[in-house]
């Protein structure tokens, strides 16, 4: 797959904040799925789950893997961590 289309791929894809929360696979995958429906993307938060959780998937890392393909994984925004520190600094 071309750089374009990684990128493309990207965009088509929700950002989800799962960096930083519980690691319990099962919380991921909840909050994966949340951000998939919010999307309107019902059909591939069910695909996903079924993928995680029908046999096919073997350890942790797996699961991780195939949420990835289905949401962009990221952490809390800088804008939000920056907003906090003004306030705080107030």
């Amino acid at each position: 797959m071309s750089v374009d289309e990684r990128e493309k791929h990207s965009a088509d894809k929700p950002d989800c904040e799962l960096i930083g929360q519980d690691g319990n696979i099962f919380n991921l995958m909840g909050i994966a799925s949340r951000t998939l429906k919010q999307s309107g993307m019902d059909e591939q938060a069910q695909e996903m789950y079924q993928r995680i959780t029908g046999g096919g998937c073997h350890d942790y890392y797996q699961a991780l893997g195939i949420i990835g393909e289905y949401v962009n994984i990221i952490g809390p925004t800088d804008t939000e961590d920056t907003m906090d520190m003004t306030m705080e600094g107030m």
